[in-house]
């Protein structure tokens, strides 16, 4: 590629945009008040979103533009070999979407998100094994340090390439050549899941029950 060539292009459309960040607050959010039953509604109602999220990025990978579909990003273990050889020796292979190594770390993410899912629901409704419960603690320290690698491979591949890839993760744009980026953003998809969460989220809230006032603190005094 020619330095007169490449511009900056569309390269993350905004339904991945918006799931990346919604599932960065949904576990955020659900691991910090696993411990709390003060919390216990919150926790609950974010595990469950980063559920539906995995779901739809699931339906995304398959029906999604250019970047966003598996079969653009998930590769064997050769090509996943090949690339981190290449960051060692600083002459890394370039990819405009995810490199091979950053697709092995998703594919754990997403996995693990669904076993943490599938546990927190059995555990919570009481509907298997007392063992769940610690599966599903285990899985949810597995994806801390899922997180941990992949945060250290997105620092590691942004100062090898020379390129923002947290930011590029917020604006959708990198640098190529124009007929490699994707034509359509899906903004209305995104907006449909931005409202669909906030919708499961005031669902859940409107399902809190009422707190019970005791008898004598709920009288009112005599009137004058």
């Amino acid at each position: 590629m020619t330095e007169a060539a490449v511009q900056k292009i569309r390269v993350w459309d905004a339904p991945v945009r918006v799931f990346h960040w919604l599932l960065v607050l949904s576990f955020t959010g659900a691991y910090l008040t696993a411990e709390s039953e003060v919390w216990r509604l919150v926790h609950v109602t974010l595990g469950y979103t980063l559920g539906g999220l995995l779901l739809f990025r699931l339906v995304w990978g398959f029906i999604g533009t250019r970047y966003a579909r598996f079969g653009q990003f998930v590769q064997g273990p050769a090509a996943v070999l090949r690339y981190l050889q290449s960051l060692k020796a600083k002459r890394p292979e370039h990819y405009l979407g995810h490199n091979p190594a950053g697709a092995v770390a998703i594919v754990l993410l997403m996995a693990l998100g669904l076993l943490i899912t599938a546990t927190g629901y059995a555990t919570y409704n009481d509907l298997g094994p007392g063992w769940l419960a610690e599966l599903h603690d285990l899985a949810a320290n597995a994806m801390v340090l899922v997180i941990a690698g992949h945060l250290l491979g997105v620092l590691t591949a942004s100062l090898q390439h020379r390129e923002n890839l947290v930011r590029a993760m917020v604006t959708g744009f990198k640098t190529g050549l124009p007929e490699q980026g994707i034509r359509q953003v899906r903004r209305s998809v995104a907006v449909l899941m931005v409202l669909a969460v906030l919708g499961f989220w005031w669902l859940q809230w409107k399902s809190v029950p009422p707190v019970e006032v005791p008898a004598s603190e709920a009288a009112t005094p005599a009137s004058k």
